[in-house]
């Protein structure tokens, strides 16, 4: 039997090995959630490269446009975001319109939007077509036009004139965009040439900018019931 002195010892030794595992374990616990999530630094994780913003039909698109509303603000691929906003819920606004940007907007001189145009490729994924759609429902219920172009079949400059023209008939259109008169016809200069520099090098596909069809996979979070 072992002697009374010895069993202390024995016991007193176990607990202290006890509280030391407790202690050190209580250490190695990661420290309480703040509700922010830990994300991993962009910057460190990835390597970011410079692609340019608009595809060679989009910037087909947008120099035709430009020639056809002379005294019109032409921009590109703005986030619906950035000209639409709700009253309230804005978190759930901004999921709902997360990875949906206007390929053309048309503005009057005061950047306010009066037209959208749609550029669209030559085959759309079904979640690309419920990308468009719903897109072009939010513009519409805001009140914006929308006007659809296929990039395989772009209109020229007088025929997109034609579409945008009798779109702006309302009195929002601005004044200083007025169709100029038959008697002196604005030069229409062929789209072919004023890109040809710029597209020299386009066949360089790590130079395109980024496919909106990237986030058709991000579909909207459902808003919950309160």
């Amino acid at each position: 039997m072992m002697p009374v002195d010895a069993s202390a010892a024995l016991a007193l030794a176990t607990a202290l090995v006890l509280v030391l595992s407790l202690f050190a374990a209580r250490r190695r616990r990661p420290p309480p959630r703040t509700g922010k999530r830990d994300t991993p630094d962009t910057v460190q994780t990835f390597t970011p490269l410079p692609v340019r913003v608009l595809t060679v039909a989009e910037r087909q698109a947008h120099t035709l446009l430009r020639q056809a509303m002379p005294g019109y603000l032409v921009l590109a691929q703005v986030p619906l975001s950035r000209f639409l906003s709700v009253p309230s819920r804005q978190s759930e606004w901004l999921q709902r319109v997360a990875g949906l940007s206007a390929d053309l907007l048309l503005c009057d001189s005061g950047s306010r939007v009066l037209a959208v145009i749609d550029v669209r490729p030559a085959r759309l994924s079904d979640n690309s077509r419920r990308r468009h759609e719903r897109m072009t429902a939010l513009l519409r219920k805001a009140g914006i036009k929308v006007l659809s172009w296929h990039e395989e079949a772009l209109p020229d400059v007088q025929m997109a004139r034609s579409q945008l023209l009798p779109m702006l008939a309302a009195p929002s259109a601005p004044r200083e965009a007025a169709q100029p008169s038959s008697s002196r016809p604005m030069p229409l200069i062929p789209v072919a040439e004023i890109l040809a520099e710029g597209d020299a090098d386009h066949e360089d596909a790590a130079m395109e900018p980024v496919p909106s069809a990237m986030f058709d996979d991000l579909e909207p979070v459902p808003v919950q019931s309160r």
